[in-house]
């Protein structure tokens, strides 16, 4: 029998970015083993986002947006170690192109939404937030090509629909995926979350500036954005990309920033 070319794929192995519906259940499990099982991948990954909270809470500027790549990174490697692939992340080759366009599809419905909610008197004032006051075109520039995308989008969708979703939806399926991902976004919103009733003149209106009303902001907050997990964790699974959810979120935060800079 000749020798195996030793760059030839092994047609005994598994494509390590094939979508687990596509393997026989042996191939998913054999290929699943892992240094670090997959539970306490996912506690080393809440311990790695606990720490990554607070400091980029604490942080602001270059420092930042170090620390959103590096913790993104080591939250890809945690994955890794546990025997997870690119797909499991959301960032097989083959779906990039489906999640490219999707995002494109998602930045201008957003794009739509925001033109519209400016433009009607009725909905205009929920674009005011006292945090633009002093905000010029060079800093608007700087939060929508460099801080929204690293900063926040970067790592929140890997660490919650890349790293988290796929490794309890290894577990236990896209069902418990999605309901553990979206109640830790959640969570992850309250620090945050803190100033939110008092730097937003509409949501002063509603919960006033008492701290009960700070609470019940923040209470708020983390299940608007535990609902708007939901979605994306939706999204990741319908698209079998990552970069569909990066996409809308994207278009959510820097485009409210443009609304909000623009009707101040």
């Amino acid at each position: 029998m000749p020798a195996r070319d030793p760059d030839e794929p092994d047609p005994h192995e598994p494509d390590p970015d094939e979508p687990d519906a596509a393997r026989p259940p042996q191939a998913r499990a054999a290929r699943w083993r892992g240094p670090i099982g997959t539970w306490p991948a996912v506690v080393l990954t809440l311990a790695v986002l606990a720490v990554a909270n607070a400091l980029t809470h604490r942080w602001s500027g270059p420092v930042e947006l170090v620390t959103a790549v590096a913790v993104s990174a080591l939250l890809l490697g945690v994955l890794r170690w546990a025997g997870g692939t690119r797909a499991d992340a959301g960032l097989a080759p083959g779906t990039l192109g489906t999640g490219a366009r999707w995002a494109l599809a998602l930045i201008g419905l957003v794009g739509a939404v925001y033109l519209a909610g400016a433009l009607l008197p009725a909905t205009r004032g929920l674009f005011e937030d006292r945090r633009y006051a002093g905000m010029d075109g060079g800093e608007l520039a700087l939060r929508v090509l460099v801080y929204v995308p690293v900063g926040t989008v970067l790592l929140e969708e890997t660490a919650f629909r890349g790293v988290l979703y796929g490794l309890v939806a290894r577990a236990r399926g896209t069902g418990w995926a999605t309901t553990v991902s979206s109640l830790l976004f959640g969570l992850w919103h309250v620090l945050p979350s803190l100033h939110l009733s008092t730097a937003k003149p509409a949501l002063t209106t509603v919960f006033g500036d008492s701290a009960f009303g700070a609470l019940v902001a923040i209470g708020a907050a983390v299940l608007f954005t535990a609902a708007a997990g939901v979605l994306f964790c939706e999204l990741r699974r319908r698209s079998g990309s990552l970069l569909a959810p990066m996409g809308l979120h994207w278009a959510v935060n820097a485009l409210g920033y443009v609304a909000g800079f623009l009707l101040r």
